[in-house]
């Protein structure tokens, strides 16, 4: 069966997403402190060549563990699973060719026909709930593995559901002082991991959890 696992970065204050990183401010120039935040959070992973040839960022990056790390990621992923507010932040910021090439499952109340992209980047919008999603993506994955993407609010649910098998954990050594915290929200009995590879880099530190 195919391994459900999360893949993120991690403020060192335990945020995914800084405050005031939403759609509303999305377009507003004169908010976009939020921006840094999200820049200190994330170079890492552009600074990887593998990850700058995915999405066409141009030649140059690192290569070595990371790189290999973030290689691996994208080829064990047959499908994903996120929320609304993370596929309409894409929406506006992904290529049109979507980084994913894969189905992709968005958790949503609303009626929509599924979005097909360049690729083989296919969005399907699931009213049923996260169950119903994990389903359909175990069906389309196959013998691959199945990335729940985010964000923290759809994290959390798969965890009170028991089916993570692993948590990646990009540490990135920087403080937001507010915003989308990962680990709230959850219900007993908590889900247990057991430390299985760490990766030290300067920038941050990769934890890989398993059940």
């Amino acid at each position: 069966m195919s391994t459900v696992f999360v893949n993120i970065a991690l403020s060192l204050d335990g945020y995914m997403a800084p405050e005031s990183m939403t759609m509303e401010n999305w377009d507003q120039p004169d908010d976009k402190h939020w921006a840094a935040k999200w820049g200190a959070l994330t170079s890492w992973m552009f600074n990887q060549r593998y990850f700058r040839e995915k999405l066409q960022l141009g030649a140059g990056g690192e290569s070595g563990p990371v790189n290999d790390m973030v290689r691996y990621t994208f080829e064990r992923t047959g499908a994903y699973i996120m929320g609304k507010r993370m596929f309409e932040g894409g929406e506006r910021g992904w290529p049109e060719e979507a980084p994913f090439h894969t189905p992709v499952y968005v958790l949503t109340h609303e009626q929509r026909a599924p979005w097909v992209r360049p690729g083989g980047t296919t969005f399907y919008f699931v009213n049923e709930g996260p169950a119903r999603a994990l389903e359909l993506a175990r069906q389309a994955a196959g013998s691959r593995d199945i990335r729940i993407s985010g964000g923290a609010d759809v994290i959390q649910q798969y965890l009170n559901l028991g089916v993570i098998d692993e948590l990646e954990i990009n540490l990135v050594p920087v403080l937001f002082g507010g915003g989308r915290r990962l680990f709230e929200n959850l219900r007993e009995p908590l889900p247990q991991f057991r430390i299985d590879r760490v990766i030290d880099s300067p920038v941050a530190t990769h934890v890989r959890y398993v059940r």
